[in-house]
């Protein structure tokens, strides 16, 4: 059982509540690169002194708690006796690299303050345990929501076997986002849609259906931020009617993942014909999937939400039309809708997602706000779902 709020600050001090929000800002400068490994940040002080610092490198790389290590080294400071403040428990468990609880057990660190527990099976306390066992004092807890705000895909990922699904609309004020003729760039400011860019940096993977791939042809990549790793491209394409002149075929940035639900007699000179036409070093995978029991010829969106978790995503960017937007709200998959709404009013025109007619207001799908605020000449809100993870 979570202790109370105010017994759990009651631990922490001025000076841990400044180090974790170092670490904390530690963690979101690995953002963009983590990806599937969650975001981290490490502060190790000793007597009010900064003795190294560290953030989680790209997958494969150092963790942070290794990173802050070796920069104390580096300033020629051991850590016995030190705190270290970290954003996630330390881990536990041999993957691509060493235990990081290990390693801070045999520095000889005298406590370390964790935001959160990991979920993840193969640590989920297990780190924490380790430090205790070896005399280290651990306390958990301080500046937990926002250490969950960083790693919201991971924890999700962990918990709940899914990735944290974000959708991702720019609308005019009466919610139109496109005209009827199709014409849709641009409704949002510059601002809102290099604003929309850092979102799908910070995301493993970008989504869109098959019907947005024919009207704009997009290339679903990062452009208006600076960002060391793509993320993947994905596009539902239940038939797999996928264009060969379209440009997702010309980039070779990051792999791009085609879902579908055709039987393999079928898939296979479709998707040859693609590879034919494809850039010779695109990573071209095909993600085979059963037909949504509810919509024949129509694919499984939540199983596809858990195959998607079992290749590592943990953040889903979504950014499609009304259709495939009404198919993943009905499907229950998404967590929280990112909208950029534009000063101007356009009349008809499609909406941000299809999924009437109701027949009672009740049927409507509830959301709560998260944040609101203005980027350029428009406004972005992002409103969750009251039940997606984590409370």
């Amino acid at each position: 059982m979570t202790a109370p709020l105010a017994s759990a600050d009651a631990r922490f001090g001025d000076d841990d509540r400044r180090h974790m929000r170092r670490a904390l800002e530690l963690a979101r400068s690995a953002l963009y690169r983590t990806s599937p490994n969650p975001r981290v940040g490490c502060v190790l002080v000793r007597d009010g002194q900064v003795l190294g610092e560290g953030a989680t490198q790209a997958a494969g790389q150092d963790h942070a708690e290794v990173q802050a290590v070796k920069q104390a080294w580096e300033r020629g400071h051991t850590v016995q006796g030190a705190t270290a403040y970290v954003t996630l428990e330390p881990c536990a468990h041999h993957g691509r690299t060493p235990p990081c609880a290990d390693l801070l057990v045999s520095q000889g660190v005298a406590r370390v303050v964790a935001a959160l527990v990991d979920p993840n099976p193969q640590v989920a306390g297990q780190g924490l345990q380790r430090l205790r066992d070896a005399g280290v004092q651990v306390d958990v807890g301080l500046d937990a929501d926002e250490a969950r705000e960083i790693n919201l895909g991971f924890l999700s990922r962990m918990a709940r076997g899914t990735p944290w699904v974000r959708l991702k609309v720019a609308a005019s004020l009466d919610g139109v986002t496109a005209l009827p003729n199709g014409v849709s760039q641009w409704i949002t400011g510059e601002a809102a849609r290099a604003d929309g860019h850092h979102w799908r940096a910070r995301a493993c993977a970008v989504l869109t259906g098959l019907g947005t791939v024919r009207a704009d042809d997009p290339q679903l990549n990062v452009r208006a931020v600076d960002t060391p790793r793509q993320p993947i491209r994905i596009v539902v394409d239940s038939r797999l009617e996928f264009p060969p002149t379209a440009r997702l075929l010309q980039s070779a940035a990051s792999p791009l993942w085609l879902v579908h639900a055709l039987p393999p007699e079928e898939a296979a000179p479709r998707l040859a014909a693609l590879r034919g036409a494809a850039h010779p070093d695109l990573d071209l995978q095909a993600i085979t999937l059963p037909a949504d029991p509810r919509k024949p010829g129509k694919t499984d969106l939540r199983a596809l939400m858990q195959t998607l978790a079992a290749r590592g995503i943990n953040e889903l960017h979504c950014e499609a039309g009304e259709k495939l937007n009404g198919s993943l709200l009905r499907a229950g998959v998404v967590d929280e809708v990112l909208l950029y709404l534009a000063p101007l009013l356009l009349g008809e025109g499609a909406g941000l997602a299809a999924l009437g007619p109701l027949q009672h207001l009740s049927e409507g799908l509830a959301l709560r706000w998260h944040a609101v605020e203005p980027v350029g000449t428009d406004l972005r809100i992002l409103a969750r779902f009251p039940l997606s993870f984590p409370h």
